[in-house]
């Protein structure tokens, strides 16, 4: 019996397949997504949970480049129609980053300072994400079936579906974060076909350079996207010591040290750097008002309590303007950083919750709730005695993500104790973005955060799909049994999704028919 070689090994089941039936469907997919996200995606009219920071946010950045404060009351205004001359001249303390705002604030521009507006963008984000999982776990699993599989649940998930209807900043975070992980997953490929080919040295890593912006924007999002980095850029460095001794190199971790860390560390880190500071763009060219309005004003645990070292500093010209402003956006970041760490520790909120909660949906969020309808008014048809309501839950499948715990069990043994690697992905994956929670469950944080979870469990879910298929497509027993059971899980996500719809969307039911959803207390 003659071994393949590492170059044939090396070699993905997609490589030779016509590769317009994957795109094709993978489109179909998310086009169905984006069709069931963008339903009614005005409603409910009015600021949703935390869209009355983000909405006008957004809003601030497209009008004057920064974020400035409202006057009182603006948020009605706003939903009266009125979205002018309603500003401070003081900028606002924000303590997210601008990119996910700069995103809003293309839907604002494109449909205007309504929640119709302010919304679609995240219903684009939520479709294109579905797009790139179904090519992600094509990629992964080197099948194109099981990769629209996988785009198909994510698109039937409520937490993704909840999330790409509000503007909010989490959506646009897990989508960034998954493009990074498909870029560094595609870099794996990459390097291998070079290694193939007789190529030792690999310093230009195109994918990984592309993964640096998709991470670069993930941060400039939402901080929490930089453990993802940090274990992914890890795990890119070890598949490259992996690969060269795959192929013989005398050495492989040394050489990987050189030949791969470096080069890896300034397409990841060193691009996502850049971008991560571009993005502040709009805050530096106005840093002097920032400079004025909070220099002396908040302080630091870092600095010893001491107001920016620029505070008092005249303004520079040129480079040392520059510079300054540089200064200043670190101060700003050393006071958010006190705002998160400390500040919020005493914080309460209703729906906060322990990570330890997260993967089971103990504790989703309640975004909107319209209560006691009365049975004539709005439809409502309820019984006598009985009333109706509205609510938009940020609530996940439980067909998805109850199973998705069980199938990620499965992911750490054939991890571990089989060595498979694309189950590896789905660990780390998981292990990123959610283990850094537990750090700070002591202040309020929420469920809707593991919405960056949500991509590797689907991986997992995909891989046990293809372990029930198997590797031949020939008619057999077992094959048989494999399609049914895997048929009959997404039948089992398509219901899930068609029961809990009503009170994702704001739709008008009964208090009976809305019991009939609530499955635990925790969930009111």
């Amino acid at each position: 019996m003659t071994l393949p070689t590492a170059a044939e090994r090396n070699r993905p089941g997609w490589r030779g397949e016509d590769p317009w039936p994957g795109w094709i469907g993978a489109v179909v997919i998310a086009s169905l997504a984006f069709s069931l996200r963008r339903w009614q995606l005005g409603t409910p009219h009015q600021f949703s949970f935390d869209e009355t920071y983000y909405a006008k946010d957004a809003w601030s950045l497209l009008r004057f480049g920064h974020v400035r404060a409202y006057v009182e009351d603006a948020d009605k205004t706003i939903l009266n129609g009125d979205v002018l001359g309603l500003w401070r001249d003081d900028p606002s303390m924000v303590v997210h980053p601008e990119v996910g705002k700069w995103l809003i604030a293309l839907g604002i521009k494109a449909f205007g300072m309504d929640p119709y507006g302010w919304r679609i963008a995240s219903a684009v984000a939520g479709a294109l994400m579905v797009l790139v999982m179904c090519r992600f776990v094509r990629r992964v699993t080197s099948s194109t079936f099981v990769g629209l599989v996988a785009g198909f649940v994510l698109a039937f998930d409520g937490l993704h579906l909840v999330l790409s209807r509000l503007a909010l900043l989490d959506i646009f975070l897990a989508f960034f974060l998954l493009c990074g992980v498909h870029c560094v997953v595609a870099d794996r490929q990459w390097l291998r076909d070079r290694l193939a080919d007789g190529t030792s040295r690999a310093w230009w890593r195109p994918w990984l350079v592309a993964g640096g912006v998709s991470f670069g924007l993930a941060v400039g999002t939402k901080w929490s996207a930089l453990p993802v980095l940090a274990a992914f850029g890890l795990l890119a460095w070890l598949w490259s010591a992996g690969a060269r001794r795959a192929f013989g190199e005398r050495a492989p971790l040394p050489r990987s040290v050189l030949l791969d860390g470096a080069p890896a560390f300034l397409a990841l880190v060193g691009v996502a750097s850049v971008v991560y500071v571009a993005s502040w763009t709009g805050w530096l060219m106005h840093a002097e008002d920032y400079e004025r309005a909070f220099s002396n004003t908040q302080y630091t645990a870092h600095d010893g309590g001491k107001p920016w070292s620029t505070a008092d500093e005249p303004d520079a010209d040129g480079l040392g303007e520059v510079t300054q402003s540089l200064r200043s956006l670190w101060h700003y970041h050393q006071d958010v950083y006190t705002f998160h760490s400390d500040f919020l520790n005493d914080s309460t909120h209703t729906y906060a919750s322990k990570p330890s909660t997260w993967l089971v949906m103990g504790r989703p969020v309640g975004v909107d709730a319209q209560l006691d309808i009365q049975p004539g008014s709005q439809g409502c048809e309820a019984p006598e005695g009985s009333t109706c309501l509205r609510q938009v839950l940020l609530l996940g499948n439980p067909a998805v993500w109850w199973a998705g715990c069980l199938a990620m069990v499965l992911s750490l043994v054939m991890w571990v104790a089989a060595r498979d690697w694309r189950h590896g992905v789905a660990v780390v994956g998981l292990a990123s973005t959610w283990l850094p929670w537990f750090r700070y469950d002591d202040r309020p944080i929420f469920y809707f955060y593991a919405i960056t979870s949500l991509p590797f469990l689907v991986l997992s879910l995909s891989l046990a799909v293809g372990h029930l298929l198997g590797r031949t497509t020939v008619p057999t027993p077992r094959r048989t049994a494999g399609v049914v059971l895997a048929g009959s899980y997404v039948v089992l996500v398509v219901l899930g999704f068609a029961w809990f719809w009503p009170i994702w969307t704001d739709q008008l039911i009964t208090h009976a028919q809305w019991m009939d959803r609530i499955w635990f207390d925790r969930w009111i």
